[in-house]
């Protein structure tokens, strides 16, 4: 009976280390899996992945992540591609439409020099109005286009967020002054500097500041952080809060800016992601907040 037992005890113990080196094994295979699903979706290359273990059912998960990761590039070529002609029709589009609106523009310039009756100079003032926003919508769209083509062309180099910041708030000081705001700003005296393109982010600054003139309620703070963390803060009784988180949408414009094309902060959002930061608008109390980060 002694030697029954000592031989169960083996047998169970031998269990025991069988069961628990397969599920070391086993677990080294999942992480081995895992690892390589990390790899093949942050470098999108089109290899699949390949695993070492010899173990049927690891071997058929990653066979059906396989499939899923094909299927998944089919449907991201698809939609590159289409974003691709989407662009470049863009750009046509726009491109064409300058040439007609020039000519519309120019034969007003020569009608508002005629003698106008007060109805005939009602409507010129219209036409002027809505051919300023449709000259103005065609070149924001080719510009986005010429951005969307040309994002991974940025010219990296050392920045003073600093410097940057200062020329874009200079630009907007007569905009900002004819709508009785006065900036309060807060910077760092030490520069803040990041591997940045400053012609990409002059226009980020420049596109949330133009922003904030169509729809402040009167104020607007700025605020560099030493992290590289810019805040833009003002007053926006206009909007609501399903507005805000909506602001970064192409096209997207509320009522109350007519003239806005809806792609000054899609513009913004796409050049900050480029370059490697986040960019967020949170709407609290009436109050929107625009924060950019290079962290």
């Amino acid at each position: 009976m002694e030697f029954q037992g000592i031989v169960f005890i083996c047998v169970l113990t031998l269990c025991v280390l069988t069961i628990l080196i397969y599920l070391l094994i086993l677990r080294h295979s999942i992480r081995e899996v895992a690892e390589e699903l990390e790899e093949k979706l942050r470098t999108d290359t089109n290899t699949l992945i390949s695993i070492s273990t010899g173990d049927s059912s690891v071997q058929l998960l990653a066979s059906r992540i396989n499939a899923q990761l094909q299927a998944l590039r089919k449907e991201r070529l698809k939609l590159q591609t289409g974003n691709d002609e989407l662009t470049t029709a863009v750009t046509n589009i726009s491109h064409d439409l300058r040439t007609p609106l020039t000519a519309i523009c120019g034969y007003l310039d020569l009608l508002e020099q005629e003698p106008q009756s007060e109805k005939s100079g009602r409507y010129l003032v219209v036409i002027r109005e809505r051919t300023d926003a449709m000259r103005s919508l065609t070149e924001e769209l080719f510009r986005y286009s010429v951005i969307t083509a040309t994002a991974d062309e940025l010219d990296m180099q050392a920045v003073r967020l600093n410097d940057i910041l200062e020329q874009s708030l200079a630009g907007f000081y007569g905009a900002l002054s004819a709508r009785g705001i006065t900036p309060e700003i807060r910077m760092p005296e030490a520069a803040v500097i990041r591997e940045l393109d400053a012609a990409a982010l002059r226009r980020i600054f420049d596109n949330i500041l133009s922003n904030t003139v169509k729809y402040s309620g009167g104020d607007l703070a700025v605020s560099l952080l030493p992290n590289g963390a810019v805040t833009f803060s003002n007053s926006a009784p206009s909007l609501s809060r399903v507005q805000a988180e909506r602001l970064f949408d192409r096209f997207y414009t509320v009522e109350t800016a007519r003239n806005s094309t809806g792609l000054g902060l899609s513009i913004a959002k796409l050049l900050t992601e480029k370059m490697g930061g986040t960019i967020t608008a949170e709407y609290e109390n009436g109050h929107l907040q625009i924060c950019i980060a290079f962290l």
